[in-house]
């Protein structure tokens, strides 16, 4: 057979496909066509998914957490049911302590 040339009808044009220039209208796709602080900001996400959702779940169960053991510390003080507040207090400062403990986490990466 003879040497097949990309324009040929037989020939593979697969490779010259791809040195062929595209149509005026398209840009090239990548960090060239997006601004530098929107492809740091995604270049984030896609390091850390959903960093701010967590963040947000990490100081409500927090703010539960410290809600929960002001009521039971409140109980204590009032000497009201204390065997069964202790536990649950300390329950609610140890939710308290993993929410801090995961938001620092969260923070440090």
């Amino acid at each position: 057979m003879a040497d097949q040339t990309p324009d040929s009808p037989t020939g593979s044009s697969r490779s010259a496909d791809a040195t062929r220039p595209r149509s005026g209208n398209s840009k090239p796709r990548g960090k060239q066509s997006l601004p530098p602080e929107k492809y740091a900001r995604l270049r984030a996400e896609a390091a850390a998914p959903y960093k701010g959702l967590r963040k947000f779940v990490y100081v409500v169960c927090g703010a539960s957490g410290g809600i929960g053991a002001f009521v039971f510390l409140a109980q204590l003080l009032a000497g009201r049911e204390v065997g069964a507040a202790l536990p649950n207090f300390a329950l609610q400062l140890g939710v308290v302590a993993l929410m801090v403990w995961l938001f620092r986490l969260e923070k440090s990466d």
